[in-house]
């Protein structure tokens, strides 16, 4: 069995990441996003397990210690990181995952898995950035701001990604994250041992060809 590829998807918030990724997993086989753990507390309706792993900071502080983490990171009071060994086992699994992470995340993780993928999600304008941000809603002036001037700081190590995909038109930008991974599912040396048996008989079949 092939061993699955690890994809990075990083994107300033209001670039439509979440959606798009939702929408990929939906449409493609053996292809998970892995699930994050938190010391935040758990809001209505979110699943342990499923949205995040929850645990007590004490818990998180052990698991940096014993580096179970592929990345973590501190945003405001609450820790966020990926294990290392949940990655892993679902890659062994023959299975592609994903994780939404920012750029540091990214920088983290191409430490340690240097054959993993990233892509990097942009908005079409400034200008349609600032209004996803601002149609929420729910948000005073001063967080839209700080938001802007985050996605601006995220957006400027986009240079560090393979891919950069322009989140313009919703379907336009999934059917090229599609091919992203469409097209290193073929590469050869996942291929090769999925087919061994096709080639091998392709191969010999030349050998009858050519006695007439």
């Amino acid at each position: 069995m092939n061993k699955g590829k690890l994809y990075i998807i990083s994107a300033p918030s209001g670039a439509g990441k979440t959606s798009l990724v939702k929408k990929l997993i939906a449409n493609i086989d053996l292809l998970t996003v892995s699930v994050s753990y938190t010391t935040r507390k758990r809001r209505t309706g979110e699943t342990h397990g499923k949205d995040y792993f929850f645990a007590s900071v004490d818990e998180f502080k052990q698991m940096i210690a014993d580096h179970a983490f592929l990345e973590h990171a501190q945003v405001f009071d609450n820790f966020y990181g990926t294990s290392q060994h949940t990655v892993e086992s679902t890659l062994e699994d023959g299975i592609d995952v994903i994780l939404e992470i920012d750029w540091q995340g990214a920088q983290q993780v191409r430490k340690m898995q240097p054959d993993c993928l990233s892509i990097f999600i942009l908005p079409p304008s400034i200008e349609i950035l600032q209004q996803r941000l601002e149609s929420r809603g729910q948000d005073s002036k001063h967080i839209i701001a700080r938001r802007m001037q985050d996605a601006v700081n995220e957006m400027s190590h986009c240079n560090e990604f393979d891919y950069l995909i322009v989140n313009d038109n919703f379907n336009q930008a999934l059917a090229e994250l599609s091919s992203i991974i469409s097209s290193h599912r073929l590469e050869k040396n996942r291929q090769l041992k999925m087919l061994a048996p096709l080639i091998e008989n392709l191969i010999k079949s030349d050998e009858t060809a050519h006695h007439h």
